[in-house]
């Protein structure tokens, strides 16, 4: 038996889930799993590592079934409620699962895959059917849930996490986040990524706490919750944080009191899957009184470094690997780096994924030959705490022999009163390599670019500022909230 489930055992009669206005306690999601996990093996006395989709909405049922999954010995790949129906698709060609299991919304949208790809399509409830098998055991080097990339440069790849895996990247973020059996969370993350799943839900789980489903978000229903009194931690993506900024700005001075005093009360607010501008971090600091805890992560590794819990949080960095996380930063030659350079981040550690769904040579190009997970990701050690430069795809632009961190110009140009949000990208140039280009979501009217360039000389050097703009209403963003970078290039 996984220790995950052993756990949840112990804890029986407390409330695990809230999900749609109904409490769960440990006890029915154990029954509910065991149940699903009975109904996937029928005859079988083992899935064998088969893969099971399922596109369901955050809810009791999701957490459920993907238990259920486990516990008959299957593979997990949670689908994405947003996704149209051809990524989907992929993801079901990809993994050859020969069922998804969906919720009522989406069967309709899912029977055209039936036939085009010999799929069988079963509803959700069909699942819950009260049954009993016995069922299989499970070691920890089994592979356990497969997620996908966001495919920001290739097509997506399917991410395999072992249930030890899993374990290691829970047991890191418990130890070091401090969470306890009394703690209770909302979560407001799409639950095809290891955020919502790992870094909110199964850190709940693990810890014998609550976890509370809000499927859609919703500002003014975010900041209820909050100013019920009930949370004590809060997870979500900096453009949760925007706009429950927004909401705050537009409330009365009684209201506006009211949300910042119970947002105060919180033990922990963390940021992360995308950058977090400075300006969000002081604003909401200035609302709540909370210095939102920044961290780096990805689908390959989990959580790999964190800001302290109880230490300096300090902004635009990402603090220090987590526990029984190894960290090195190296040059292209991949020697090490010293402080203050800038050089690769690369991963090793029980949290770090086992290999790509079937792409044995992406698999060996993600790794060195000593065992670092390369990760694709620029940053440098600064006064003590790593920080982000950037992904050296989309991020690092390389123009008339500098490499230019994008990130760090957004956080200037977002210092200026008449830019809300901005992208920073490299465009193709004959003569420089690339150029710097911004796109701008201006706060009121359009911004003069000339008078923006003439503010930015006393910003930065030169050479950092952009030489091509446009103004868009929004920026282009993935389902959670982050720019993207490709898309940005195409409008220009």
């Amino acid at each position: 038996m996984l220790k995950l489930f052993d756990r949840a055992k112990d804890f029986g009669t407390r409330k695990a889930l809230v999900s749609n206005n109904t409490e769960y306690t440990y006890n029915e999601l154990i029954a509910s799993a065991e149940a699903v996990a009975a109904n996937l093996l029928s005859d079988t006395v083992d899935l064998k590592e088969a893969r099971i989709t399922f596109l369901v909405p955050p809810s009791f049922e999701y957490t459920a079934i993907q238990w259920g999954i486990w516990k008959a010995g299957g593979i997990a790949v949670p689908l994405c409620v947003l996704h149209p129906l051809p990524s989907i698709e992929y993801v079901l060609e990809d993994t050859q699962a020969e069922i998804v299991i969906a919720h009522e919304d989406y069967v309709n949208f899912l029977r055209p895959l039936e036939a085009a790809l010999g799929i069988s399509v079963v509803p959700m409830e069909a699942m819950f059917a009260e049954n009993n098998s016995n069922l299989p055991d499970l070691s920890p080097d089994r592979r356990a849930m497969i997620l996908y990339t966001s495919g920001t440069t290739s097509k997506p790849k399917g991410v395999v996490t072992t249930h030890a895996n899993i374990e290691a990247q829970i047991t890191a973020l418990v130890q070091a986040w401090e969470w306890e059996k009394d703690d209770y969370i909302l979560n407001i993350l799409p639950l095809h990524h290891v955020h919502g799943i790992i870094n909110v839900m199964s850190c709940a789980l693990w810890s014998g706490a609550c976890c509370e489903f809000l499927p859609k978000f919703n500002d003014e229903k975010v900041w209820e919750i909050i100013c019920s009194g009930r949370l004590t931690l809060f997870m979500a993506v900096p453009t949760i944080y925007y706009k429950l900024i927004a909401f705050w700005d537009h409330a009365s001075d009684g209201e506006r009191k009211k949300m910042s005093e119970a947002a105060s009360k919180l033990r922990l607010m963390v940021s992360g899957s995308a950058a977090l501008p400075v300006p969000v971090l002081e604003k909401w600091r200035t609302i709540s009184g909370q210095t939102l805890l920044e961290r780096y992560g990805m689908t390959e590794i989990g959580m790999g470094l964190s800001n302290s819990y109880r230490g300096e949080r300090r902004p635009g960095h990402v603090g220090l690997p987590l526990p029984t996380v190894e960290m090195r930063l190296v040059d292209q030659e991949n020697n090490p780096v010293g402080a203050n350079e800038p050089g690769e981040f690369q991963i090793k550690g029980p949290s770090v994924f086992k290999e790509y769904w079937q792409k044995p040579d992406a698999t060996a190009k993600a790794f060195t030959k000593d065992g670092w997970f390369i990760t694709g990701d620029i940053g440098m050690l600064n006064d003590g705490l790593y920080k982000i430069l950037g992904r050296d795809s989309v991020d690092i632009i390389k123009s008339g022999g500098y490499k230019i961190s994008a990130l760090e110009i957004e956080d200037v140009l977002r210092k200026h009163e008449e830019i809300a949000d901005c992208a920073v990208v490299g465009l193709p140039d004959e003569e420089w390599g690339e150029v710097i280009a911004a796109c701008l979501v201006p706060s009121g009217e359009a911004i003069k670019t000339d008078v923006l360039n003439t503010w930015l000389k006393t910003q930065m050097p030169g050479y950092k500022i952009p030489r091509k703009y446009i103004m868009q209403r929004e920026l282009p963003r993935n389902v959670l909230g982050k720019v993207t970078k490709n898309e940005v290039k195409k409008l220009f």
